[in-house]
């Protein structure tokens, strides 16, 4: 019998995007997999809008907006299957998209994570920002892709269709082992959103397994759907959330010299940004500072009494 696959959608008032983008998704080749939209909390016509028109499609309903962290975390502890695919509402596939990890993982079972090379959904020739074909970080916990390093996007000219090894998965179609999702204790619900997916793929290489780009499987991505490029509120949770991370993640002597360097550099792009004009962003990187040590603070206190 097959492995069994989840493929786990989280939607939060997004039935225009539903309409769009779910049709190939439920249209997926591989014979053992089922579709999930989990909802976080929607205001807006998604849930009787796919009753209508996909019962085959289950459906998790959560009460409150939990980000992407929380409501996956709540919506896996409802599924069973051996493998988990955390897919954004707004990606497109092909019929078969699946095969190539499955595939992947059954070949290894060291190997906890993979994703498809992922192409822009409106320039369908190019790389999308989100993925791309595969995620690392630099020394200094700044992250990119292979086919995107900053703001520079590559097309995709079958450059980077072998599979291999990669330090993080993009969470905007993150195909995961589901017991090592769960030994590792899920995503950081902390996060809310952004960078969770690579200090999921961190924790889970700490605990000996391996993350790889599936070359082999193709996406699109539209990208920007929920917070867009330049909004304050994603410039705070990335600044944030990658801070949280270097310090959950790295060893206590990288600690030590990476984190006042990773401090000062991001006040190098806090002032560059005001002295353009761009007051906003400067506001985000520096709340997002004051938002690291509040979580340093909740963290060492939890660690000390752990009761309260």
């Amino acid at each position: 019998m097959p492995p069994t696959v989840a493929i786990v959608i989280l939607n939060w008032n997004g039935r225009k995007v539903l309409e769009q983008f779910l049709p190939s998704v439920v249209r997926t080749g591989y014979a053992a997999h089922t579709v999930y939209v989990a909802d976080n909390a929607s205001t807006d016509d998604s849930i009787p809008w796919l009753q209508q028109h996909y019962p085959q499609v289950k459906l998790i309903a959560m009460d409150e907006n939990r980000g992407y962290a929380g409501g996956y975390n709540k919506a896996l502890q409802q599924v069973e299957a051996d493998y988990f695919v955390l897919l954004n509402s707004d990606v497109e596939v092909d019929a078969g998209w699946l095969e190539p990890m499955v595939q992947l993982l059954e070949s290894d079972p060291d190997i906890a994570a993979c994703q498809p090379r992922v192409r822009a959904y409106l320039q369908r020739d190019h790389f999308e920002y989100a993925g791309a074909a595969g995620g690392w970080i630099d020394k200094f916990g700044y992250p990119f892709c292979r086919g995107r390093v900053f703001d520079h996007i590559e097309k995709d000219l079958n450059q980077y269709t072998d599979t291999r090894p990669v330090f993080w998965a993009t969470g905007a179609a993150l195909f995961v082992r589901a017991n090592a999702f769960k030994k590792v204790g899920g995503l950081d619900e902390y996060f809310f959103a952004h960078q969770e997916e690579i200090d999921l793929c961190w924790r889970l290489q700490l605990a000996g397994y391996h993350i790889y780009v599936c070359g082999d499987s193709l996406v699109y991505h539209l990208g920007g759907g929920t917070l867009p490029q330049g909004s304050p509120r994603k410039t705070y949770l990335n600044f944030r959330n990658n801070l949280i991370m270097l310090w959950k993640n790295l060893p206590w002597q990288q600690r030590c010299w990476k984190m006042p360097i990773r401090f000062t550099l991001d006040a190098v792009v806090a002032w560059k940004e005001l002295f353009k004009g761009n007051g906003a962003t400067f506001k985000a990187v520096v709340k997002a500072h004051f938002g690291f040590c509040n979580w340093w603070w909740f963290h060492q206190k939890k660690k000390r009494f752990p009761g309260q």
